[in-house]
Order: structure tokens, then sequence, then C-alpha cells
């Protein structure tokens, strides 16, 4: 094949060049993992009813540790204020109050959500980290959360996916 002559030329042969390139891709992708709702498209940590159940878990309910990295960002623009009194009451009440919350929090989620799908799925290895799972995607904004949550706060628990 010979380099093309023309500006025209060029930009054709590159245009047939990537549809030619594009087909495959696009079939690969199909869409993305949450147009499709398929598992082998999630990351390898998202794979599987313990954890899709563990996600829906968390997604049904509403808890301040999702409300952590908002409440961070006020209270390091709170101790940028010259009141001393008011620094020392962020420092040592509200943050330690709200570190506090978010352990606790994390603890129930965890021990709540490895109970249950202990319950659920007998027998299989991945109930043994599916706590920390949920107490970490607990952590996580709603928005910014992958797999993207399929159930909405105040929503019932899904029966788990099989």
């Amino acid at each position: 094949m010979s380099a093309p002559q023309t500006r025209k030329e060029a930009y054709r042969a590159y245009r047939e060049r990537r549809a030619r390139e594009a087909g495959p891709r696009n079939k690969r992708k199909g869409g993305g993992p949450q147009a499709q709702g398929e598992d082998r498209n999630f990351r390898p940590q998202d794979h599987g009813p313990v954890r899709a159940y563990a996600r829906d878990v968390v997604d049904a309910r509403r808890s301040v540790s999702e409300y952590f990295l908002y409440f961070s960002i006020a209270v390091i623009v709170l101790l940028f204020l010259p009141i001393p009194e008011f620094q020392v009451v962020v420092t040592y009440v509200i943050w330690p109050a709200m570190m506090v919350t978010i352990v606790a929090e994390g603890i129930y989620i965890a021990r709540s959500v490895k109970r249950r799908a202990g319950e659920l799925f007998p027998g299989d290895p991945t109930v043994r980290g599916a706590g920390w799972y949920a107490a970490v995607r607990q952590l996580q904004v709603r928005r910014l959360r992958l797999p993207k949550p399929k159930v909405k706060p105040g929503q019932p628990v899904p029966q788990p996916r099989s």
C-alpha cells in the first residue's frame, strides 16, 4: 500500500482503519458492565453472588459513612478558621466522633452482611471477605460506586442472584 498523496486520501484511509479496528473492539465491550449487568465484565473482586448480595445490602441503606468524604473536606476547611476554640472542638470532639461512627457502622454492616451471606450461601468460600467488601463499599460516595448501585435507598434487598 502506498502512502496517501493528499490530505483527503490520508483522512479517508484513517477513517477506514479506525472503522476496521473499532469493529472487534465494540463487540468485545458490549456496552459495559452496567448496561448488561454481566458479572464477567466486573473487576475480579466484584464477582460472584455473595459480592452482589453485599452490594445490594449496602446500597439499600443510607449511612453516615457514605458522607465521609464531604465531611472530611468540611473539617479541613473549618480548621482554617482563625478561632482556636473552634479548632480544638473540631479536632478533639467532632473529628473523633465521626471516626467512631464510621468504625461502628463498618463493624455493624460487616458482621450483618457476613452472617446473612453465610446463611444464604453455605459453603461458599467468598463469604469470608464479604463483610470487609461491604464496609469498604459503604465508605464510597454513592454516585462513585462501581459497579453502579442497582438498589435504591429504602428498597428491600432483593433475593440473592445465583
